[in-house]
């Protein structure tokens, strides 16, 4: 379990520190990983060729640990997420991640899911929702 969650730690500091170095050591060259709003990349060089490609357009401020959860080859992980894109976008996060190990300790699948953190009770004023007049958010 340690592993894993050490595993884990080092993959949200890659993208803190902008640098992918060791990370053949966290997948399996087969891996699958799958973003919460769709994209699905195959194989460990398309992961680490997104990874390179998506810090030339931003940068991840905060990815922070809440809890760990395991269960015989899966881990899910809870946190919390915040990115800057140079077009001036803050995005910011709740989510999950679930992953699926295989005997060597690597990554083999990984998928994201999101929730958002700008949350409220649509019955805050009586039996009728009332929600927002605003767009979905992507995840």
């Amino acid at each position: 379990m340690e592993q894993r969650e050490q595993a884990l730690r080092r993959w949200f500091a890659m993208w803190l520190r902008q640098d992918a170095a060791g990370i053949e050591e966290i997948f399996a060259p087969d891996a699958v990983y799958v973003e919460s709003w769709g994209p699905e990349y195959r194989g460990l060089e398309k992961i680490r060729h997104w990874f390179w490609e998506w810090n030339t357009r931003g940068v991840v401020e905060r990815w922070d640990i809440r809890q760990f959860f395991h269960r015989g080859d899966q881990t899910i992980v809870e946190w919390t997420f915040r990115n800057r894109m140079l077009d001036g976008r803050v995005e910011s996060f709740d989510g999950l991640t679930k992953t699926i190990w295989n005997r060597g300790g690597r990554i083999v699948f990984l998928q994201e899911f999101g929730c958002n953190q700008n949350r409220y009770d649509p019955y805050r004023n009586g039996p009728k929702p009332q929600f927002r007049d605003e767009a979905a958010a992507w995840f």
